[in-house]
């Protein structure tokens, strides 16, 4: 069976999402042949080189286009771990000695056969929280009106961060005042995360602590949390820490209300952030993500506010937060971005989780 590029890429993502859970390899084999358009025969040409795939694959593998007419792709599954550092050479000179046989040597270029292995080897990706994106078509061929949809997202996210900005301009400077009165150092605290397709950005906050503080007590947090998988019903406060000697008087206030996340509409201006998606990691975290933990930093900017903050806030498990960003991402709309705002004030009033 060799399928279209539609059913190719749609199986490529089955595929990986079912190694994101099982966590066995599988190996993606691109064969760029769009400069044998050239040939007169170019028919022929592709039932060759069809022929020539299929006979280098096992039944359980798939074949087919990755780009219709220009790239042709093979998908070899389940493969144990032991032979993944070698089974990229050796599957490159098996299909091209076998797309040798069929077609002459002076056709192939054996430099335009490239292999992509997931999960991603240390080989391969020296982040955890970068992304081949050859891998994911589902996130990276959006529809013409999907791509307008988050064009008007975009728009709308500077729009009314930039309106925002302005009309709360007096109470930034009341925050900003009270902050400097009480404690020694920076009006804006400012943290490194990690954005849309893996991207490191700045993000802004009020100052909650005091200056200078050291961050292991969070990180050592965070690891011990991700790792057990422990219900911040039992100890609230998911990426907040409780009882802090860390926090200012000022802080404790600003914390609890969210109103340390104002500064946060100036990422938004800045096009690092959104106002409605997931909420943005840091480095560390994602250090310690599952595979399936990183498809909430693709398809849209973190947010201000999201799901997980109107459905549970700080009380619930570290999967469950990443399946309700999850689930964000896969039912986006812009009417859904709206019910968000609209609950997110009666969720930060309630308190539930905020700390």
């Amino acid at each position: 069976m060799f399928y279209n590029a539609p059913v190719f890429q749609h199986l490529l993502s089955l595929e990986r999402k079912r190694s994101e859970r099982s966590k066995r390899y599988f190996l993606l084999m691109l064969i760029n042949i769009s400069s044998l358009k050239s040939q007169s025969d170019l028919k022929s040409v592709h039932e060759k080189i069809k022929e020539a795939l299929t006979f280098s694959v096992r039944e359980v593998d798939i074949c087919g286009w990755y780009d219709q007419d220009n790239v042709v792709g093979a998908i070899f599954t389940e493969l144990d771990s032991s032979v993944v550092p070698k089974i990229e050479e050796i599957m490159i000179s098996k299909v091209y000695e076998r797309l040798c046989r069929y077609l002459p040597a002076e056709w192939i270029d054996r430099h335009n056969i490239s292999c992509h292995v997931f999960p991603e080897t240390d080989k391969t990706m020296s982040i955890k929280y970068q992304f081949d994106q050859v891998l994911y078509p589902d996130h990276t061929n959006n529809l013409m009106k999907e791509r307008i949809l988050k064009a008007v997202k975009s728009f709308l996210d500077f729009a009314i961060s930039a309106i925002a900005l302005i009309f709360l301009f007096p109470i930034f400077s009341l925050i900003a005042v009270a902050i400097k009165v009480t404690s020694r150092g920076p009006i804006f605290f400012r943290q490194n995360r990690i954005g849309l397709n893996g991207k490191s950005f700045e993000m802004l906050k009020f100052r909650s602590m005091h200056a200078n503080c050291d961050e292991d007590s969070h990180k050592n947090y965070i690891t011990k949390y991700i790792r057990e998988q422990k219900s911040a019903a039992v100890e609230p406060g998911v990426f907040k820490l409780t009882n802090d000697n860390r926090i200012t008087s000022i802080g404790q206030f600003l914390r609890k209300s969210s109103l340390d996340e104002l500064p946060q509409l100036i990422n938004v201006l800045m096009g690092d952030m959104s106002l409605v998606g997931p909420r943005p990691p840091l480095p560390y975290e994602c250090e310690m993500y599952d595979i399936w933990h990183r498809r909430r930093l693709l398809s849209c900017k973190p947010g201000i506010t999201g799901l997980w903050q109107v459905t549970g806030r700080s009380r619930t498990t570290f999967d469950e937060m990443v399946r309700l960003d999850l689930k964000y991402i896969k039912e986006w709309s812009l009417w859904l971005d709206l019910k968000i705002l609209l609950v997110t004030p009666k969720a930060v009033l309630s308190g539930k989780g905020a700390h």
